[in-house]
């Protein structure tokens, strides 16, 4: 019998499994377990929109054994125009992203311990709306379900990356700002962090990233072991300087942030097509980390790719720049996204190593149906849980949304489906 430990950050940090208690993941399905789900409304169209959702990062709890947690994003929407501008349509709009915590029971199903929603710092529930100007604003306007625009929110969140503290807290990544904010157990705001420094007492992110695509800001967020600095990757190449000059779409960033001093420095992550998504990042030790990469296909469609890399952090270039240079480092006054990769090679700039963990849609006998892989636990050094995300099983049409159907399926809706993988060669 397979059994396994849910690996802590602690843990990690000792890379020993002994003082943790066995959890049988053998239990688990080859076809995954379905995460539980309520029905958020139903349209006037009959669409079911669900929460779900909870799949657009994923971690193990650092203490307790077969539980993890994840998080939702900013909610259901589709794309829409309106009188204000161009935007989304949010069928809930005062939908507040929340983290899940969950746990994998001795029959290899999967129940939710509790929900903790995302607060601002005075305990009020956020929305998952788009920010005002100047404070993370994509450029979008938020609508609702009829039409009518609505009020951005300061304190909006599309929330991509988790991170689970062994205080309690957590740290959270989005695609706004991008912010990375740090909230408490109950989910109060305690402190955030953006390329505009907002309210962080000097504490910010490089002002490179906030050249980020609309919906493509930062999606994976990981801590080193000994919890001290967070890691972050953005999920594609940014608008640096412009959307027509950014030329290399395979080159996205990585950030770390020194939780303690506030240094950060970045590196380069080299995709494997364009217009790739890094939609996951965990830690393995202090430079070494898992990257889940993937592009927007459906294998029940044709071809998709759904990968898992181990990169390595040391002995990769530190692109940093100019902290307060809006374009970050330049090479003879391009920025590194108006470069090809053999002219960042030449420039002696190196990106991190990385190497094929696993292709996921090869490993399953259901070749991962999902579109979304975007949640990453790392249960020990052979065995990783993976989760999609479900898009709160809906997908936009035309300017509204319809149900989320597996292509190559029996209409089989789309759910947040924890797998798991048995690696062939240790990661650590």
């Amino acid at each position: 019998m397979k059994k396994a430990c849910s690996l802590g950050l602690a843990a990690v940090l000792l890379m020993s499994l002994a003082a943790c208690t066995s959890v049988d993941v053998s239990k688990v399905p080859a076809a995954g377990s379905r995460l539980p789900y309520t029905v958020l409304t139903i349209l006037p169209n009959g669409t079911e929109v669900r929460n779900g959702g909870y799949g657009s990062a994923m971690t193990g709890h650092p203490t307790k054994a077969g539980r993890f947690y994840a998080i939702t994003d900013r909610g259901p929407n589709s794309s829409y125009t309106g009188n204000a501008g161009t935007g989304k349509k949010f069928p809930v709009p005062d939908y507040t992203p929340r983290i899940g915590e969950f746990k994998l029971n001795a029959d290899g199903s999967v129940s939710m311990i509790r929900k903790i929603l995302l607060k601002d710092p005075q305990g009020n529930p956020i929305s998952g709306r788009p920010n005002p100007e100047g404070l993370g604003a994509t450029g979008e306007v938020a609508y609702d379900n009829d039409g009518n625009a609505l009020a951005a929110d300061p304190y909006g969140l599309d929330s991509e990356g988790l991170v689970a503290l062994s205080d309690g807290t957590f740290w959270i990544s989005d695609e706004y700002g991008p912010h990375i904010v740090h909230y408490s157990a109950d989910g109060v705001e305690l402190e955030r962090i953006s390329p505009m420094g907002i309210d962080t007492n000097g504490r910010k992110l490089p002002r490179v990233f906030a050249r980020r695509r609309a919906n493509r800001g930062m999606e994976g967020l990981a801590v080193t072991p000994d919890e001290r600095t967070l890691v972050g990757i953005m999920q594609s190449t940014l608008y640096n300087p412009s959307k027509k000059a950014a030329t290399n779409t395979t080159l996205a960033r990585i950030v770390t942030f020194n939780l303690e001093t506030g240094e950060t420095h970045q590196y380069l992550y080299r995709q494997e097509k364009n217009n790739n998504s890094d939609s996951e990042l965990a830690a393995l030790t202090a430079t070494t980390f898992l990257v889940d990469e993937r592009d927007g296909a459906f294998s029940g469609e044709g071809d998709a790719q759904k990968t898992l890399y181990k990169i390595d952090l040391s002995g990769a270039t530190d692109v940093s720049g100019d902290m307060d240079e809006t374009g970050g480092m330049r090479i003879d006054g391009r920025t590194l996204e108006e470069m090809s990769w053999d002219e960042i090679d030449a420039a002696g700039i190196k990106p991190v190593k990385k190497e094929l963990v696993a292709d996921v849609v090869a490993m399953l006998p259901n070749r991962y149906p999902h579109d979304k892989l975007e949640g990453l636990w790392v249960i020990d050094a052979s065995t990783v849980g993976i989760l999609n995300d479900d898009d709160f099983a809906v997908t936009p049409q035309g300017d509204d949304v319809v149900q989320k159907i597996l292509p190559g399926t029996t209409n089989e809706v789309d759910g947040d489906i924890l797998y798991i993988l048995h690696l062939a060669k240790p990661l650590f």
